[in-house]
């Protein structure tokens, strides 16, 4: 939903003012596409160990090689990255609303610039929500997507993706849709497969539920409305952002809630607990776990804070359950999937699917 772009557009279109987002790519032709697509030799998962995120110890920053060659560390990262294959994994159902309305127009727009400007031929697997995938969720807490109406009404309203499975099949996309499981679930499952076998995983999404699982291996591809077009997000942006690392999103997130999901935040409950608050706590003890059972034994906060999170342990507990990705749902991901893609019906498939839609 474009709502969940509502709190971070401002910051992409700020990053992308500034050069943190990734510069847009524009057409190319069919002899450039091949040059280009011309593919190194896949990394086997037991030699694609990447570098960590360099610490504020001076002494982890930079890498010597043998011949004594002193390499930033950023930039030794960075190669090993490029060595790595992509594969992208698009949460469809996000992309199938124009604000708060279903729109079979915004799937075709984000789809058409996604195939033609990001992806081009590295495999692409599509992940639906399966039927009843957020009912664990609900019984968790039944404001989850409560306000969250059927994609697509009108003439597709009987079987909501028949058309998103045939344009995306068409254009030799796998579409993955787990019973009683939800796209992001899913996602994380199969993410994590993917960077096991030495690929780099790049999530398509507007959702900021990804943000969890940002790393070195793994990264975001943003729909951003305003400007028309995907942008990439990296843990580089991410550390930028927010001076933290990423599993600390999670925390943050469950102590301010999600209102586009449904998941309300502890300043329903305790007005003063804000964001700087939740973050300077978060930053400083690294997890939510941790910060409450902190807080159970002793004062990590002002009075105010310290109330909340003891008082409050088991709502903000709950949000953690609501919130977190799984990745032990069953599925596995296939080889077939992950070759590259054959993108000679893009052109002809969403040119007829734009043409059913004006018809």
């Amino acid at each position: 939903n474009d709502d969940s772009l509502t709190e971070e557009t401002q910051r992409l279109k700020m990053m992308a003012t500034i050069g943190f987002a990734h510069p847009l790519l524009f057409f190319r032709n069919k002899s450039i596409d091949k040059s280009h697509n011309s593919r190194t030799k896949r990394f086997s998962s037991s030699s694609s160990s990447s570098a960590r995120p360099s610490s504020s110890s001076p002494s982890e920053t930079f890498h010597r090689t043998d011949n004594g060659q002193v390499i930033h560390k950023d930039v030794l990262s960075e190669g090993i990255m490029k060595k790595k294959k992509r594969v992208f994994f698009l949460d469809v159902s996000p992309l199938c609303y124009e604000g708060n309305k279903p729109s079979s127009h915004a799937f075709g727009h984000w789809v058409s610039l996604f195939f033609s400007q990001v992806s081009l031929n590295d495999p692409v697997i599509a992940v639906i929500d399966g039927e009843e995938g957020n009912q664990r969720r609900r019984e968790l807490l039944p404001s989850y997507k409560s306000h969250r109406r059927s994609p697509i009404p009108g003439k597709y309203s009987k079987r909501p993706h028949q058309f998103v499975d045939e344009v995306l099949r068409k254009c030799n996309v796998p579409v993955v849709r787990i019973q009683g499981h939800e796209a992001d679930d899913v996602v994380a499952t199969l993410m994590e497969q993917a960077v096991q076998r030495g690929y780099r995983a790049v999530i398509a999404s507007p959702d900021k539920d990804f943000k969890q699982l940002i790393s070195e291996n793994v990264q975001i591809v943003i729909p951003l409305a305003d400007l028309r077009r995907w942008s990439f997000y990296t843990l580089k942006h991410y550390i930028a952002q927010y001076n933290c690392d990423p599993q600390s999103d999670l925390s943050f997130r469950c102590i301010m809630g999600d209102e586009v999901d449904g998941v309300p935040g502890i300043q329903h409950v305790v007005p003063a607990f804000g964001r700087k608050t939740a973050m300077k706590l978060v930053r400083k003890h690294g997890s939510l776990e941790s910060l409450l059972s902190a807080a159970a034994v002793r004062t990590v906060g002002r009075p105010y804070a310290q109330e909340a999170l003891t008082k409050y342990a088991d709502y903000l507990r709950r949000n953690y359950q609501v919130l977190a990705l799984k990745r032990d749902v069953k599925v596995e991901i296939q080889e077939e999937w992950l070759v590259e893609r054959d993108s000679s019906n893009d052109s002809e498939v969403l040119s007829s699917f734009f043409s059913t839609l004006h018809g």
